[in-house]
């Protein structure tokens, strides 16, 4: 892979959202606004980070431009009770029923308020978030609450704030989410600036465990083959150790744009699969160069989707997630 700038603010936008600078869609908005979801009680796309908001925060799993519903719902897999995990789940001061009569007289007002304002998509997204929020607290109970699961899953997970919304995400997946988002953290656990052979050797154990399990259960559910996983950042580092500001090393690597690795399994791919490499120092990306533009059409090709026809009319044009470039990688289609 290679990316436009070694700066993460930037290279997020154009990983998640496929453009570095204008606030565009994310993939999950795109998908979910192809896809559709197969629960109305759940969102159709979920991202959860441990610790709260990544760098960029929610731009990360924006609708942009497309309506408010596609967007992203935010979870911080850090908490274990269901009540912490998703705010206002629970209303500490109306039953049900005193909900939902609340909800009625809202959604009344709200109807005849769009009477003069037809095809508002922000009013429309309001109205069913509403509705959303209330139809989850049952459902959302039930998804996030891994101590439903047997004993040995959980322990194949791991007992972790990474093995468990690994495990959620696979909970959610198997309810109709269309498409889920898991971050290591909050900021950048992976920006090794320094004591990189520590780190990397931490941050893959967090994350090794959990994905194992996670495409282990996937098969012997049945949906990895419906199942696409992606697992990357936004760029990646340079094959030289980084100087601190006293010229000394810091035994650490600095961002580098020019050539990285992704992967991808299930969903269509060809497992067992290598395409692309980069130069003989580790460098830069030299044989088959693949862009992002040029993962997000595979990724999109994978789903059911030609990338140049995934469209929405906005501003006077046509926008689509890969802008106006990007070919499917057909090597790695299965």
């Amino acid at each position: 892979m290679y990316a436009q700038v070694p700066n993460h603010e930037p290279s997020l936008m154009l990983m998640n959202c496929g453009d570095s600078v204008q606030a565009r869609p994310s993939f999950g908005a795109w998908t979910l606004y192809g896809l559709g979801t197969e629960n109305q009680n759940l969102p159709g796309f979920v991202a959860m980070c441990p610790g709260g908001m990544p760098i960029k925060d929610s731009e990360n799993w924006q609708a942009g431009f497309l309506p408010g519903v596609y967007q992203g719902t935010f979870v911080d897999p850090k908490h274990r009770e269901v009540e912490k995990l998703i705010e206002n789940i629970r209303s500490p001061h109306a039953t049900t029923s005193m909900q939902r009569r609340q909800l009625d007289l809202l959604r009344n007002l709200n109807l005849r308020h769009e009477q003069g304002r037809a095809g508002n998509p922000q009013l429309d997204a309001r109205i069913q978030s509403f509705e959303l929020a209330f139809r989850m607290q049952m459902e959302a109970s039930d998804a996030f609450d891994i101590g439903r699961e047997p004993e040995y899953i959980r322990a194949a997970y791991g007992d972790h704030v990474h093995g468990r919304q690994t495990l959620i995400a696979r909970r959610l997946l198997e309810r109709g989410v269309r498409f889920v988002q898991l971050w290591h953290g909050a900021g950048q656990p992976w920006d090794h600036h320094d004591n990189i052979e520590k780190n990397i050797r931490q941050h893959s154990n967090d994350i090794d465990g959990p994905i194992a399990a996670f495409m282990t259960d996937l098969k012997q559910r049945g949906m990895f083959e419906d199942t696409l996983i992606l697992w990357g950042g936004e760029f990646g580092r340079t094959p030289t150790v980084e100087l601190g500001d006293t010229g000394k090393s810091k035994l650490g690597r600095d961002h580098n744009h020019y050539g990285f690795s992704v992967w991808m399994a299930g969903g269509g791919i060809r497992g067992g699969t290598v395409y692309g490499a980069t130069d003989e120092f580790g460098f830069k990306a030299v044989e088959d160069r693949a862009s992002v533009h040029d993962l997000h059409a595979t990724m999109l090709h994978l789903m059911g989707f030609d990338h140049e026809r995934l469209t929405y009319r906005h501003a006077g044009r046509d926008f689509r997630l890969t802008d106006v470039s990007g070919d499917v990688i057909r090597a790695v289609v299965a």
